[in-house]
């Protein structure tokens, strides 16, 4: 019940409608109870024969075709209002789901596959969707019927009254010492639905890698392997419940046997007239229809249950909690490190009392072996993930003590991977300021040497660049990436420059929009390119996340240290060997 009642909260604010479907459903209830007991008056009034009242006979037609209609007409409004509940709901679920994921830890997405995310967020929200669909429209019905039924009854013969109401506490206990069994089936199933989702959204969107490596076998192996478990798994899982079913609706058949033996001895016996014994009969078949249906009910609650664990198994992690007011104002740009420890395992730390300063408007290049912790700097930066040991400071402002997002607002961060949206150019563009100008968005074109083709393109800024920037050549895309990054105008950026697979034109274009990316502003760059490093005011490098040396180029050049150790390999013998040297660095010439 804990389950179910959590289901019905999660549209509390749709109460009022809930409401309405339940009056009409009332309503329909009522009238679906008297016409029974209007039939088997009519009955009665035939009997009578010669003695009996037309104007009588012809008013209790009346009365049933009125009843009919109101049936008819208070069923199709209370369906209407369920519709809508059910959109309603689908709509407030997803936003809740999509806006709860916004709000989690960096560690959260670090861990699942965005495919699994969305198989359950698609899975769950159908079937609470359609479990509401189904209280309103069907259960609720069931129960008001049942009831009104069941009094009536009561009133003619409390023995078949007693016989009918047997059957919902048999049939209860029955369903519910099986439904373990049956759900345990379920999280079976679902865990494999999603591996298989989740791969599949994986393939589609770098469809490129697996079409040029020849692995569309494997992918589609994988992918029907998962369903093939779904199959193994349906087949004793449908099977255990049908068993229990049967033996469900055999006890139903047992106990109908009796009411139905019960109504026709008596009223041979003359303990019902023929009105009475028509109307015991009508309000037990009124009973046994949605009694028979009832596996449908539960196997729905059953099935929404179990997928709607997945749904708020998601919404019970606890969000990235932001305790702080203050908001950061930055007037210069200086960064400072103090003390700072990290680690993403306990036990295992990635950054080690880290200690130095950024000068306001320096450009910084960090430098080290793969694994070394110089991304993990930039997300520590951003708040993404916080220190276990330390502060990080800018302008003397702990960012522990600021708002995440007044902290955000004042860096411009430019990915390795473009990391474009579907959408046009302008779009893309003033992604970070949705409010700029369309002067403004051409300006920072410009800066970023993406003006000339944007124009060249049939539709201009206005251009569908679809999924991921797939139109765009890997120049095109980052620099596209970094006019959104100056219309952003933050005074401090992040640079996880990518230049090393671009080819030379596109290189040059990308590293003169760096410049004037970088200009004025205080720049964390993680180096891919030497020459890159060699433009920046300071290196800082790491190894065994500590800081193992920190100065300009040219001191560093004659140090012996990292730096000076990657200058040395430009004068390896052959270009393999320079590269493969390089490479341990995430580094190339």
């Amino acid at each position: 019940m804990k389950d179910i009642w959590r289901i019905l909260k999660t549209g509390s604010s749709l109460r009022l409608s809930y409401l309405l479907v339940g009056l009409m459903t009332i309503l329909v209830s009522l009238s679906t109870v008297l016409m029974p007991l209007l039939s088997g008056w009519a009955i009665n009034e035939i009997q009578k024969g010669s003695t009996a009242s037309t104007s009588h006979a012809a008013l209790l037609a009346l009365a049933i075709f009125l009843l009919d209609l109101a049936q008819n007409f208070f069923s199709n409004w209370g369906g209407y209002i369920g519709d809508q509940i059910s959109v309603k709901l689908n709509k407030l679920l997803s936003e809740n789901y999509y806006a709860h994921l916004m709000s989690l830890p960096q560690k959260y997405f670090d861990t699942e596959l965005s495919g699994k995310i969305i198989s359950r967020l698609n899975r769950s929200i159908v079937q609470i969707s359609n479990f509401i669909e189904m209280v309103t429209n069907n259960f609720l019905q069931f129960i008001f019927s049942t009831i009104f039924s069941l009094v009536v009854v009561f009133i003619i013969s409390w023995p078949v009254g007693l016989m009918l109401l047997s059957l919902y506490p048999i049939f209860i206990w029955m369903t519910i010492k099986s439904s373990s069994t049956w759900q345990e089936y379920q999280v079976q199933k679902n865990n494999n639905f999603d591996l298989a989702n989740g791969r599949f959204a994986e393939a589609i969107t770098q469809v490129k890698v697996v079409k040029s490596y020849g692995q569309k076998k494997r992918e589609l192996s994988f992918f029907s392997g998962h369903f093939s478990n779904v199959l193994r798994l349906n087949r004793p899982q449908s099977k255990f419940w049908h068993q229990q079913d049967f033996k469900r609706r055999l006890v139903l058949n047992i106990i109908f046997f009796g009411v139905y033996s019960f109504i026709f001895v008596r009223g041979v016996q003359g303990a019902f007239n023929a009105g009475q014994a028509v109307t015991l009969i009508l309000y037990a078949l009124n009973i046994r229809i949605p009694i028979f249906t009832i596996s449908f009910l539960v196997e729905s609650t059953q099935r929404s249950i179990s997928d709607s664990r997945d749904y708020f198994t998601v919404m019970d992690v606890r969000p990235e909690v932001d305790r702080a007011t203050k908001k950061l104002l930055v007037k210069k740009g200086q960064i400072s490190f103090n003390n700072v420890s990290f680690h993403y395992v306990r036990g295992k730390d990635i950054i080690k009392n880290l200690d130095f300063k950024i000068q306001a408007g320096q450009k910084v290049a960090l430098v080290g072996e793969s694994g070394e912790g110089k991304t993990t700097l930039s997300n520590l930066i951003l708040r993404l993930y916080d220190p276990q040991k330390g502060a990080i400071l800018i302008d003397d402002q702990d960012i522990n003590n600021v708002t995440k997002v007044s902290l955000r607002n004042q860096i411009s961060v430019v990915f390795q991977e473009p990391n474009l949206f579907s959408g046009s150019i302008r779009e893309n563009i003033s992604y970070g300021n949705p409010r700029a100008k369309d002067s403004q968005v051409k300006r920072a074109a410009k800066a970023a040497n993406a003006h000339e083709f944007i124009n060249n393109l049939k539709d201009g800024y206005d251009t569908e660049i679809g999924e991921k920037g797939l139109k765009l050549s890997g120049g095109q895309k980052q620099r596209i990436a970094i006019a959104r990054a100056i219309l952003k105008d933050s005074p401090l950026l992040i640079l996880d420059e990518a230049t090393s697979s671009l080819d030379s034109r596109s290189e040059l274009l990308v590293q003169e929009a760096l410049k004037h990316l970088m200009k004025g502003r205080t720049s964390i760059i993680i180096a891919h390119r030497l020459s890159t490093i060699q433009d920046v005011d300071t290196i800082i490098s790491m190894k065994g996340g500590k800081i193992s040396e920190i100065g300009t180029p040219k001191e560093l050049a004659e140090s012996g240290g990292i730096y000076s150790q990657l200058l040395s390999v430009q004068t390896a013998r052959s270009s393999e060997e320079r590269q493969e040297a390089l490479a341990k660095f995430g580094i190339v010439s």
